[in-house]
């Protein structure tokens, strides 16, 4: 709405609103180191965007100051309702229409002349980008490998002319309203690409090549071979029975270090 606002009016000085959470943080959310060192509540992102703007946020604190906003809200809801049934409204098309007729004869009706002629709205300036302003912003350090994760997502930050890598600087992420993503680092927007998956994930997958190869599981012929020729002598091979002639096994004699003690052959040896 307040993008809308701004293009076809401008920016307004100040905004007039309840104690919402989207345009104040409550005081019972936990306070952050910089809200303890600055004395400040740290501002919602509709109350980044209007310090952005240059925008004073007025909040209703007085229980007519409430009231009258709910009134004007109490009107919309069901005057707008009733107003969009009889107009046969079905689509956000057609709801903008009724509301370009519905809002101006409203007005007329309730609008209470300003103190002042002229209009308080400012125009924007030629360079402003409404969209990198009206958005969701997040903070971000970029990896070692030049990329940063966002939301289960990996962007990688392509190199610039300025600057080549981005290691381990503080970049911005714009979450902006119609789903993109931009990386902006000190005000400038930094080309990203999704990240190539992760190079566990690819030795993961290449570890069970001979089902894509079509190769049998079965051993090769030469681990066959091989496996014959290490067979141990009296067992017949490719079989686990002994044979009938088993080569008969050699005994160290009586006086053979195998069968002394462990102390007389520590003492011989000492």
């Amino acid at each position: 709405m307040l993008q809308e606002v701004i293009r076809k009016r401008g920016i307004p000085l100040a905004l007039y609103s309840d104690r919402h959470g989207i345009f104040q943080r409550s005081a019972s959310e936990a306070e952050c180191l910089e809200e303890q060192l600055s004395g400040q509540r740290q501002p919602t992102q509709f109350g980044r965007a209007l310090r952005e703007l240059g925008v004073e946020a007025i909040f209703a604190l007085s229980p007519q100051a409430k009231g009258r906003i709910e009134r004007l809200f109490g009107t919309l809801q069901d005057r707008l309702v009733s107003e969009l049934r009889l107009a046969g409204a079905s689509t956000v098309e057609e709801a903008n229409r009724v509301l370009e007729t519905f809002l101006p004869d409203f007005n007329l009706h309730f609008a209470v002349p300003a103190a002042q002629e002229g209009s308080a709205y400012r125009h924007p300036d030629p360079g402003l980008c409404l969209e990198g302003v009206l958005c969701f912003k997040y903070q971000r350090t970029v990896a070692a490998d030049n990329t940063i994760r966002f939301e289960g997502q990996t962007l990688q930050l392509l190199p610039g002319l300025e600057r080549p890598s981005y290691a381990h600087a503080r970049v911005e992420v714009q979450e902006r309203l119609d789903g993109s993503l931009v990386v902006s680092y000190k005000g400038q927007a930094i080309a990203t690409r999704q990240a190539p998956p992760h190079p566990v994930t690819l030795r993961a997958r290449k570890a069970d090549r001979r089902t894509y190869t079509g190769h049998s599981k079965d051993p090769v012929p030469e681990v066959e071979h091989f496996m014959q020729a290490v067979e141990p002598k009296g067992v017949v091979a490719g079989h686990g029975s002994p044979a009938s002639h088993q080569t008969p096994r050699w005994k160290p004699p009586s006086d053979h270090p195998w069968r002394r003690s462990w102390r007389l052959t520590k003492s011989l040896n000492t």
